[in-house]
């Protein structure tokens, strides 16, 4: 368990940074060493786990994924997915295929500076707060506004989450 306090970081010092930097979204890095759980990430980070968002990247067919952005107290709706992309079937890689298909691994995966601009897809109760996502290196996060992302992103945002 990390109980030290996060220390913030450079802007430029996490992999997410030059592309939240680039798309000109302000942010800030905030370091805070390996967690074991969501509410241990909230903790350290001094947020409430609602505004930890997690990048779950999902598979649509063969080289075909997209970045699907929940918050941390909520769960992928599948149903409202598959009915939003107008698909029978979704699935999630094994943790290389993600790899492979971002350039992250799983923990640090993050939309902004993955190898490919796959879509996004933001869960509608994420809008209007501030937010944390993975940084795209472990034990380092990005805070940023969550609208000023989804906005970077062209993500579209919908009710996809129970």
């Amino acid at each position: 368990m990390n109980t030290s306090t996060p220390e913030l970081a450079p802007t430029g010092a996490a992999p997410a940074a030059a592309a939240l930097t680039a798309a000109g979204v302000p942010h800030r890095v905030v370091r805070h060493g390996r967690v074991d759980s969501l509410a241990e990430a909230a903790r350290v980070r001094g947020i409430d786990p609602s505004d930890i968002v997690k990048t779950l990247v999902v598979r649509r067919a063969a080289g075909d994924y997209l970045f699907v952005l929940v918050p941390g107290d909520r769960e992928i709706s599948w149903p409202k997915l598959r009915a939003l992309l107008g698909v029978a079937r979704l699935s999630m890689p094994d943790a290389a295929t993600a790899f492979e298909a971002t350039g992250y691994r799983r923990g640090t995966i993050t939309p902004f500076g993955a190898h490919t601009a796959w879509p996004v897809i933001a869960d509608s109760s994420m809008c209007g707060r501030e937010i944390s996502l993975g940084a795209g290196e472990a034990g380092a996060a990005v805070v940023l506004d969550a609208d000023a992302a989804i906005a970077a992103l062209k993500a579209q945002v919908a009710d996809i989450t129970d």
